[in-house]
């Protein structure tokens, strides 16, 4: 198999566990989202650990330790970084189990759109006349959504403005996915394991010797095994492939929300997500233009 047909097949089984992730919320859907999301921060951590142990990657890891630790602007930036995506896990799980996938679905189609306005803002990057107007649809579609059903897509906002702050801050950080998952898990698994503790001593956790507690520790392998799978396709594959692919989970998310948990798909949903879906096609078609461009210049330089 090409090293191209290996990197589609892992990005998209990553895809695709993150767009059934809710099935597996659901199963746990009573306990308290803060006491799942702490299980997930430390359960992360775990099996991170054990990933880069057992693959012999430890001596990167503690470079990347070292790396990071040495600067205080970049300590700043992990545990910030460190802070928004636990929150991100939080406010995801939290829409999920209060029957709110749609919102989620929405969130992680407009999370582009918002990483470009970011990269627009801070890091000064230019788009064309074609991608603004794709923008310009999506919001338009979003604001649709917003006055037909009366409220703002709050869940939706929030999961795709803390994602895009994210990735906003870990090209500060620039160190690979993987080490980066593990040594932000590293900074918030002792404040997630003292809440652990704290829960368990009044008596109002949930974790014990129980089928739920196997599907909280199991939230450390659902988090890690996607996060690396995604990590061996983006470095085979090209990056205008991986924009084609990161809308199969939201439309994932979207068909279970409809169909398996009968949440309410109305005509004003249809209409916003036919110009939210009408949008990012355009916005990806023209992103995809334009890295073809330039490779056909870079050729053209080598060829010189």
């Amino acid at each position: 198999m090409s090293k191209g047909k290996e990197g589609v097949l892992f990005a998209l089984s990553a895809y695709i566990i993150w767009g059934f992730l809710p099935i597996y919320w659901k199963q746990i859907d009573g306990i308290s989202s803060y006491e799942i999301i702490a299980h997930r921060v430390l359960w992360s951590f775990v099996f991170m650990l054990l990933f880069i142990i057992v693959t012999g990657k430890w001596r990167y890891f503690k470079a990347d330790l070292k790396f990071i630790f040495g600067s205080k602007k970049k300590m700043l930036a992990l545990f910030t970084a460190s802070v928004v995506i636990t929150s991100n896990w939080l406010v995801y799980i939290i829409a999920v189990n209060s029957g709110h996938i749609l919102d989620a679905s929405l969130g992680y189609y407009i999370n582009p759109l918002i990483s470009i306005i970011l990269g627009v803002i801070i890091l000064k990057e230019r788009f064309s006349k074609v991608q603004w107007a794709a923008i310009g649809i999506v919001f338009a579609g979003v604001l649709y959504l917003t006055v037909g059903l009366g409220s703002a897509p709050v869940f939706s906002l929030y999961l795709a403005l803390s994602f895009s702050v994210y990735g906003l801050i870990k090209k500060t950080i620039n160190i690979d996915a993987v080490y980066a998952m593990a040594v932000e898990t590293f900074v918030l698994a002792p404040f997630a394991l003292i809440y652990i503790l704290y829960i368990g001593s009044t008596g109002s956790a949930a974790f014990g010797f129980n089928t739920d507690s196997a599907l909280m520790i199991g939230t450390g392998v659902i988090t890690v095994i996607p996060l690396l799978l995604f990590s061996l396709g983006a470095v085979r594959i090209r990056l205008s492939l991986i924009g084609f692919l990161q809308y199969i989970a939201p439309t994932l998310m979207l068909v279970i929300g409809i169909f398996m948990y009968d949440e309410v798909f109305t005509d004003v949903h249809r209409t916003a997500y036919i110009l939210i879906w009408g949008g990012l096609l355009i916005y990806t078609a023209a992103g995809v233009k334009a890295g073809r461009g330039r490779e056909k210049q870079k050729a053209r330089r080598t060829v010189k």
